[in-house]
């Protein structure tokens, strides 16, 4: 796992350098830490549920770094229906 965090590391640390000079990856790191991923409930009327999963808006000083450094937040999953309950 080492072996492979130590590259990743190093990379990130250059291109958080290159686009916002005193930031540090670990810096990084905690600035992307705050986005997540949430899962929404909604009922239907037919008694099963559906379920969208999207990720949080990012503030403002996240959204600029995820701009200068090129990246974008994953594309929203399509909905997930789950199977009405059966009756006991």
């Amino acid at each position: 796992m080492a072996f492979i965090a130590y590259p990743l590391h190093v990379l990130s640390g250059q291109r958080l350098r290159a686009v916002a000079g005193g930031l540090a990856s670990r810096m990084g790191l905690e600035k992307f830490s705050a986005a997540q991923m949430v899962d929404v409930q909604l009922p239907t009327t037919d008694g099963r549920e559906a379920i969208l999963t999207r990720p949080t808006q990012p503030e403002q000083e996240r959204h600029v770094l995820l701009e200068q450094l090129k990246l974008t937040l994953p594309a929203q999953p399509p909905p997930r229906i789950t199977a009405a309950a059966l009756p006991l």
